[in-house]
């Protein structure tokens, strides 16, 4: 990037910040996640720092906290607030730890760990003991008097246990539960529900009507001691927390204290997503303070934040990057995914340079562009997506992106399916789509060691043709591939030979049916075990499936629940096609016998359907989709109507919503067990 380039680009960074900070601190609301916000202030101050010629008094990273709403009065606070560096990642906190190590040497450096509460900064004022005034952070220099709305949480005490005059800092926040029944409220209502805990806090404490706010079950947390008259003044941020406590200021108990940077980086590491989702309040990082004050002196300020503390931020599922090209994947039924290749960016705690942009209505509605800065998310281990295009950061040299018109793997022409959504490559013997398939067969059977890149040794080096052929492979055809060794040769042998034995259910979603996925390759295997029960010569081996699906029609399979018109035809099309029957003859030859599908009896599961969604702390949903199975219960991948329940976990995003709207039953995890009798 050259210096027109990037004056150009820190203008249009503050441009959106503004409109972002204008909308989350004066309207209480914003069109993007903080951790989105962060994203674009974190690149603009990267930019900055190389041409730092381009740094103005106004920029976004030279200021400290909000503009004011001009709803209410100002006031001055009485020591400057000052707002802390952000760290996202371990280097960031021992990079800190080095650099202020320096300012006091041959010291020994102690610290406090606090949870950051993800809520709003005020400052009290009490004058002799007695609530006098309370103040939004503001600018950092003034903030707006709230008074009125602050005396009506219960954890702020009009009158202290001794009659000191005090500046006490904190965050008032509002429960997950709060936060919760006020949504249902403004729904009943018909009004717009709060994006998150924290711009519903915002909008409390900024309500004209007191009323409003002490309806709302605020809550809040002190941590900060600004001027004071207190005799025996803490010497130690761990003092003034327990002092807080004395003088009947609430305090987060989550605090610790650590010798070292070691422990304060374990700690970091304890706070998993499973264990803040069990807080009755939103965390989104964890705020670390050298403890000795003395020590603070020394350290000292930079010209925006103290030097003595830093705050670091969890991982964010949301961020900001560019898009730098975008490719085109083959899959193993000719579909092409496009793909963005990105600038390298960490989120949910890995770095991300791809995300699928699904196909070309997709990609048309968000109006994606080579070139375009924007939001991708990443939730646990879903595939990173394109969540939406920050337009207004656009410089006018983005290019739009259309289908090639030919396969990008074999040449051969490409077509977009009327009524569906994804061009596909014409040529069913693309290489690409012989590589998917592959892949797809050895996951569905897990063939332990068996993954994608040995599966593109085995195609390199010709040893297979399709995938009947992995199961004639031997030790020392193993050991001709690069980094094969005799025991790895071995291990690899024996989980082939281990997964020949395998459920009917299963073979059939190995084979890749187009439009047969997991669930659906259970009903048609249970459809089939039915139909050969009632043929009494007929074993149960690949070839009796073979003989039979040549006599049932496509008009037999649409009797099926849930089985269209377009399912039932692509399933007598495969049975029916000459290659694929002698892939299965040749699976029979090599060995491959099939196991008869299990099911237990329960009167509870029998014929109900179940989605499962979010993370399972007690199984894998894979684990949890099985237990349905084996007692009775069906599995689907969407919530509707003929849901009837939903099974969730942490963070199960929309579906959770969804089953609330239609009124279908939501399980956690013990209810679960529970209902399986646990």
């Amino acid at each position: 990037m050259n210096k027109q380039e990037a004056k150009e680009r820190i203008q249009k960074l503050r441009e959106k910040i503004k409109e972002l900070n204008y909308q989350y601190f004066v309207l209480d609301r914003s069109e993007v996640s903080e951790a989105v916000r962060d994203s674009l202030k974190l690149e603009l101050k990267t930019l900055e720092d190389r041409f730092p010629e381009f740094i103005t008094p106004d920029s976004p990273t030279q200021r400290v906290g909000s503009v004011l709403s001009g709803r209410f009065a100002k006031v001055k606070h009485i020591s400057a607030k000052k707002s802390l560096v952000d760290a996202f990642f371990e280097e960031d906190v021992r990079d800190w730890y080095e650099r202020i190590a320096k300012l006091v040497p041959d010291q020994k450096i102690n610290f406090v760990c606090e949870l950051k509460i993800d809520g709003l900064n005020l400052t009290l004022h009490y004058k002799a003991g007695k609530l006098e005034r309370a103040i939004t952070r503001g600018d950092g220099t003034e903030g707006e008097d709230i008074t009125h709305t602050i005396r009506t949480i219960e954890a702020v005490p009009m009158e202290l246990n001794e009659p000191v005059d005090l500046e006490v800092s904190g965050e008032a926040y509002m429960p997950k539960a709060s936060f919760q029944k006020l949504n249902e409220e403004q729904k009943r209502k018909g009004e717009e529900v709060f994006a998150n805990p924290r711009n519903a806090a915002a909008g409390s404490v900024r309500q004209l009507d007191p009323q409003i706010a002490a309806e709302r079950n605020l809550s809040v947390y002190f941590y900060e001691l600004g001027e004071n008259n207190l005799r025996n003044v803490p010497k130690t941020q761990q003092q003034v927390l327990e002092r807080f406590q004395d003088l009947g200021l609430k305090v987060n108990k989550e605090y610790q204290f650590f010798e070292t940077i070691d422990g304060v980086v374990n700690f970091i590491k304890s706070w998993t997503n499973e264990l803040r989702e069990k807080l009755p309040y939103e965390i989104d990082g964890i705020v670390i303070k050298v403890n000795d004050k003395s020590q603070w002196g020394t350290m000292g300020f930079t010209a925006k934040a103290p030097r003595y503390a830093i705050a670091y931020k969890f991982p964010a599922e949301q961020t900001t990057t560019r898009i730098l090209d975008i490719h085109v994947q083959v899959g193993r039924t000719g579909v092409l995914t496009p793909v963005a290749v990105l600038s390298p960016v960490r989120v949910a705690g890995s770095t991300i340079s791809r995300a699928t942009l699904h196909n070309e209505d997709e990609i048309r509605r968000k109006d994606v562009r080579i070139g375009d800065t924007v939001i991708i998310q990443k939730a646990g281990d879903v595939i990173p997506e394109v969540v939406a295009v920050l337009k207004d950061l656009r410089s006018g040299q983005e290019k739009e992106f259309h289908f090639p018109k030919s396969c990008p793997v074999c040449g051969s022409h490409t077509a977009r399916v009327e009524g569906e959504s994804a061009f596909r490559c014409t040529n069913a013997n693309c290489f690409a789509q012989d590589r998917e398939r592959f892949i797809h067969f050895t996951a569905v059977l897990n063939i332990e060691g068996l993954g994608e890149k040995v599966v593109d040794q085995l195609l390199e080096n010709q040893l297979v043709d399709d995938p009947a052929d992995i199961f004639t492979l031997t030790k020392d055809e193993f050991l001709s591939l690069p980094l094969f060794k005799a025991k790895r040769s071995e291990n690899l042998t024996t989980s082939i030979t281990k997964v020949k034995n395998v459920p009917l259910s299963r073979l059939l979603f190995a084979i890749g049916i187009r439009h047969v996925g997991e669930e659906t390759a259970i009903e048609l295997a249970n459809f089939i075990e039915a139909e050969l029960h009632g043929e009494p010569h007929e074993d149960f081996t690949i070839s009796s499936v073979l003989r039979l699906m040549h006599r049932v029609n496509a008009e037999k399979l649409m009797e099926m629940d849930g089985f269209g018109e377009v399912v039932a035809q692509e399933i007598f099309t495969w049975f029916h096609d000459e290659k694929n029957i002698d892939l299965l003859k040749k699976l029979e030859k090599v060995g491959i016998t099939l196991e008869h599908e299990t099911q237990k009896a329960s009167s509870m599961l029998a014929g109900k359907s179940f989605v499962v969604t979010g993370t399972l702390t007690t199984m894998s949903r894979d684990e949890a989709k099985t237990k349905i199975r084996e007692h009775g219960g069906k599995v689907q991948g969407t919530v509707s109507q003929k849901t009837d329940f939903v099974l969730c976990g942490e963070k199960p995003g929309t579906k959770e919503a969804k089953a609330k709207k239609l009124g279908v039953k939501i399980l956690d995890e013990k209810e679960f067990l529970k209902l399986l009798g646990f």
